[in-house]
């Protein structure tokens, strides 16, 4: 099979299997998800993407990696309307009713942790293409066609976007994380899924780029299925205090 090929089936098989993608939302699970993701944003940003563009030789590619994180982390005036990405996930728990300090003062799971050692690992220790692989593989998703249902017609951020327009009555500019994912995630992803495309075969290295886009979308799966669980249990506490 094409390099792509074979990454498209491990990205599909990973969005059909993960429990996060394919329950209803709740209240609690879209706060949990604000707290954790605001703060994901920023570690991934500025500590384990710009590892990889560390280890990348080749200029542009390091400096599109950088362009990027920037985009998340400082300013997106491409999609974002000049916000970083982390202030839209604040302004989007805003929306859900959640106060902004409290947002702020979230502290990572320990389910976010273990993931955060992970990608520590997958990107600054392995070959620069394979980290690359780690940056983008999970952005992937966001790409219509892969998964189940409404997911795979408008991709995972275009089905958020929908049901929690319904779910917490949402307008566009209180969706505009959603929205941003949808169009931000495309284009950075494709720097992934283009620039494996040209390196893979000429490094000799399909099979290990493969391996990293399944590695590492297992350990996204425990990241978006700590979520989940957080904020299961959270529930189960809120009814049981009010038994």
């Amino acid at each position: 099979m094409d390099v792509i090929a074979r990454l498209d089936a491990v990205v599909d098989d990973f969005a059909r299997r993960c429990r996060f993608f394919n329950t209803p939302t709740t209240l609690e699970r879209a706060q949990m998800f604000v707290r954790q993701h605001r703060l994901n944003t920023r570690q991934r940003n500025s500590v384990h993407k710009l590892a990889v563009a560390t280890n990348c030789p080749h200029w542009e590619i390091r400096m599109r990696i950088i362009g990027a994180s920037a985009q998340e982390l400082i300013a997106d005036n491409e999609f974002g309307a000049g916000k970083a990405h982390w202030e839209i996930i604040e302004d989007l728990g805003v929306a859900l009713g959640m106060d902004r300090d409290e947002i702020r003062a979230a502290t990572p799971l320990p389910s976010t942790q273990l993931c955060w050692l992970a990608w520590e690992t997958l990107t600054k220790n392995r070959h620069w293409l394979e980290g690359l692989m780690a940056n983008t593989c999970a952005e992937r998703v966001n790409v219509p066609g892969y998964g189940n249902g409404r997911q795979r017609e408008v991709g995972w951020s275009g089905g958020q976007r929908d049901e929690w327009r319904k779910l917490f009555d949402l307008n566009d500019a209180q969706l505009a994380f959603w929205s941003v994912h949808s169009e931000a995630d495309i284009d950075h992803s494709n720097l992934g899924w283009q620039t494996v495309a040209t390196y893979a075969e000429e490094l000799n290295m399909v099979d290990a780029i493969v391996e990293a886009c399944r590695i590492n979308l297992i350990v996204w799966e425990n990241y978006f299925n700590g979520i989940h669980d957080a904020a299961e249990a959270l529930a189960a506490k809120k009814t049981f205090a009010t038994v």
